[in-house]
């Protein structure tokens, strides 16, 4: 039997994950319109900072590791502070609030300082929620095993559907009124042709920071309307205290260390994906982009998402026939295949959308199956520790990694004369990705599986 909750947890999901997918896919060209430095730090702090720290906090590296960051301290805040003494509905329709002013306060600023503590304040709030919101659903379905992959795939349709309004926000109107289309389908027609590029698309991406505040603050509304989910009681949760302790003796396991690192490099590359897909999308054919609209960039990057919602759908029967080593396999090669396309055919921008695809292959054979195998392998008295070890290094350290030498590597070393060579930049992460594979096949040696059966992965 269904539960009755299902439906109103499915938008949830689209919401949750909206908010996210509306400002993330072109903040990364969207920091350099504004002048914010991808290898120095802020002026008010450059004193204090040795060298080997400036990508890090650079101006663009403190804004873009807002996120990971806030992952890795908001796995402490969830964890053992909110869930524990709040109801969760609460604590999402609070956390929406405010975070969604702080993120619709990104749209209005200009200077690096305001700039950077709203999107900090942001993250902060908005990471745990990502938690809050599994245990609401897991808190509220009859059969989670059975229905949870259903209601958490609305995470993955919201970012489809935050990105595809941008196709009428990001339009060159001069040009459309300029067109004077007659009639409904010519107006379509120039519209949907005539996005903005260059700085002008720059400009006008501060509208995804409003969108992204105005879908938060309609969810801090609805979070209210979410079937009450109490507190934690402290036994109930009294493992999660030892979480990072259970965590890291783990490592001593070579089979878990090994898919640690790998883990810490697929994120890395994931992150290099976002880091510079969209410049690269955008950018025109004489600067060695595809020279793809500006307001068309966002739907391309959708592709990924929705090959993921069907790649999530074999990725059981996947797992049955090619086992666990090779099915990650597979997604890290994945990448690899992605960033060659993009290296070696730049000039064909129907392979280019094309090869998007291969994102949702990449996420559900890698990350999916990362979290399959933890359940599948450790008892369940860690299972929350060994999940809480590899969601910190793919949210939290391997995205600050990316974000904190991806700025310099795009803008800086690839870059002369204002012609970046995509060519070897994409051969970064592509080399990256094969040495994974590689380790993967020479090191990953798991032990005959025990425990249970896996739970239904999660789509992303």
């Amino acid at each position: 039997m269904n539960s009755p909750y299902r439906n109103r947890l499915f938008l949830m999901m689209v919401l949750e994950i909206a908010i996210w997918g509306a400002w993330l896919p072109l903040i990364f060209g969207y920091l350099p319109s504004l002048g914010f430095s991808p290898t120095n730090p802020p002026k008010e702090i450059a004193a204090f900072v040795p060298g080997f720290l400036g990508w890090l906090l650079s101006e663009q590296g403190m804004i873009l590791n807002a996120f990971p960051v806030a992952a890795i301290v908001g796995l402490f805040f969830s964890n053992e502070f909110a869930d524990r003494n709040f109801a969760a509905e609460k604590v999402l329709s609070f956390s929406h609030l405010i975070g969604g002013l702080a993120i619709l306060g990104c749209g209005f600023v200009r200077t690096f300082w305001p700039f950077f503590w709203l999107m900090f304040i942001h993250c902060l709030l908005y990471v745990p929620t990502i938690s809050i919101t599994n245990s609401i659903a897991f808190a509220n379905l009859k059969d989670a095993q059975k229905e949870f992959g259903l209601v958490r795939m609305g995470g993955t349709i919201g970012w489809i559907l935050a990105a595809w309004p941008f196709t009428f926000i990001l339009v060159d109107w001069n040009a459309v009124h300029a067109a004077n289309p007659q009639g409904l389908y010519a107006w379509f027609d120039v519209v949907l042709k005539s996005g903005l590029s260059g700085d002008a698309l720059k400009a006008a991406t501060k509208g995804t920071y409003i969108v992204s505040g105005i879908l938060s603050l309609l969810f801090a509304a609805y979070s209210l309307t979410l079937p009450h989910t109490p507190p934690k009681k402290k036994e109930e949760g009294a493992a999660e205290s030892l979480a990072w302790l259970e965590a890291l003796r783990l490592l001593k396991h070579p089979f878990v260390l090994v898919l640690w690192l790998v883990t810490f490099i697929d994120s890395f590359v994931h992150n290099c994906y976002f880091n510079w897909t969209g410049t690269f999308l955008g950018a025109t054919r004489g600067a060695g982009g595809v020279g793809i609209a500006g307001n068309w960039i966002m739907p391309v990057m959708t592709i990924g998402q929705v090959a993921e919602i069907l790649t999530m759908l074999v990725l059981g029967v996947t797992l049955k026939k090619l086992g666990w080593r090779m099915t990650m396999i597979i997604g890290i090669l994945g990448h690899a295949a992605r960033f060659a396309v993009y290296a070696f055919f730049p000039e064909s921008q129907a392979l280019i959308i094309a090869v998007q695809i291969l994102h949702g292959i990449c996420y559900a054979f890698f990350f999916a199956t990362v979290y399959i195998f933890v359940d599948a392998y450790f008892p369940k008295d860690v299972r929350a520790s060994a999940q809480g070890l590899f969601n910190v290094m793919i949210l939290g350290i391997g995205a600050l990694v990316a974000n904190s030498i991806c700025p310099r590597l795009i803008q800086e070393t690839f870059t002369h004369a204002g012609i970046t060579d995509f060519k070897s930049l994409f051969l970064v992460p592509c080399y990256a990705a094969l040495g994974a594979a590689v380790l993967l096949v020479v090191a990953f040696h798991p032990p005959k599986e025990k425990g249970s059966e896996p739970l239904v992965p999660t789509p992303h």
